[in-house]
């Protein structure tokens, strides 16, 4: 009798331990998950910061178009972030837990302001909308091409951080826009700045410059976040050094315009490397971005121009398309094992979408009507100087 209540004692015993462990791992599975969705959205607010607050003051620089400017930045976003989680809550794509779903989002709105810096002041309000609407759809399609996992035929490639599907295509689809939303008229009209408004434009590239780690890092490993926020700003730091120094070489002063600008060129070049690069290799991106940025905008912006016959208004080509390419391109020497046939097939794929759906995107926005005063906030705005 006593080596039968023995027994049951044991297994007793051994069946409340047995429980206790399966409640333990799995109140630890659920700590961690929480943990993982808090920091999540920690760097989603700090992404928002940049949409509204950097996106919109850095595009204040043309002196008389600042509400314009920001109000465009409101609407864009607005329109970007439903319409995303619209079209991947349609049923048909790999299911995503909800804060990394809205960071995606976040993403494609990034890359939408950066297409309507290539149009911006040159279209109307409600034209701004159309072209978010117009712009996710392709967006999505190339995310998915590229480095989604819903059709995942070209292999895997390196662009955490989006210089290729963020940076290259935002830029590409807005400068291929750009040739149907241009005239002649446009391109004889100067873009004018003054202090104010460069002011405003180096506050929002220095919001943007702060947060850039929580946009590239935002969904990394948890053990891979600090070395990935290192890389991102020592890649900053070295295209700010570059970009003064190329400015003063060849402007013989320094540029509001090229610091508010090509000094983020080395976040959008690091993109596709952070997670990967030492912090030497990322402070040597940073540099050469830098000054790729700079010489774009002091020598080749206005020939770029010329040859497609259009007007970049925020220079988003020097920013983030030629910069996004390169982060793409530095890619095959930094990070090892990589297919380096994918990487550069993501970069060609990307490059052909943005073109075509930014021409086709343009021609339809095209047909609502060009602007007659551009640059200028009185045309929509009910408000004096």
């Amino acid at each position: 009798m006593k080596n039968f209540t023995k027994k049951v004692t044991a297994i007793i015993l051994l069946l409340f331990a047995s429980s206790v462990n399966m409640y333990a791992q799995g109140f630890g599975n659920s700590a961690i998950s929480s943990i993982l969705e808090v920091q999540q959205y920690n760097r989603s607010i700090h992404i928002m910061a940049m949409l509204l607050l950097g996106f919109g003051f850095l595009m204040v620089f043309v002196k008389k178009y600042g509400r314009s400017a920001l109000t465009a930045t409101f609407l864009l976003v607005s329109v970007a972030l439903p319409m995303y989680l619209a079209i991947k809550s349609m049923g048909i794509f790999e299911t995503k837990p909800e804060m990394e779903q809205f960071i995606l989002a976040e993403f494609g709105a990034a890359s939408l302001l950066i297409a309507a810096g290539a149009v911006l002041g040159r279209i109307k309000m409600h034209q701004y909308i159309l072209l978010g609407l117009l712009f996710i759809p392709f967006y999505i399609i190339n995310e998915l091409v590229v480095v989604g996992d819903y059709f995942n035929f070209i292999g895997a490639i390196a662009d955490t951080g989006g210089s290729i599907v963020i940076h290259a295509f935002g830029a590409l689809f807005g400068i291929s826009a750009a040739v149907s939303l241009t005239t002649q008229k446009d391109r004889e009209v100067s873009i004018e700045s003054d202090a104010v408004s460069d002011k405003f434009s180096l506050l929002g590239s220095m919001v943007l410059w702060v947060f850039w780690p929580s946009f590239c890092a935002a969904l990394v490993p948890v053990e891979a976040v600090p070395a990935s926020v290192v890389n991102v700003f020592m890649a900053l730091s070295g295209s700010t050094i570059a970009t003064y120094i190329a400015s003063v070489s060849i402007r013989g002063k320094i540029s509001a315009a090229d610091i508010a600008n090509a000094a983020l060129a080395g976040g959008v070049a690091i993109g596709a490397t952070f997670n990967h690069a030492t912090h030497l290799e990322a402070i040597i991106i940073g540099l050469l971005a830098g000054a790729i940025s700079t010489v774009g905008f002091a020598i080749f912006q206005e020939k770029q121009e010329n040859f497609h016959k259009i007007v970049d208004t925020c220079g988003v080509s020097n920013l983030h398309g030629i910069p996004g390419i390169f982060g793409g391109l530095a890619a095959i020497f930094v990070v090892h094992n990589l297919d380096i046939k994918a990487q550069l097939l993501g970069i060609v794929i990307t490059v052909g979408i943005a073109v075509f759906s930014g021409l086709l995107s343009g021609k339809i926005i095209s047909l609502l009507g060009a602007r007659q005063d551009i640059y200028d906030d009185a045309l929509e705005f009910d408000a004096e100087d």
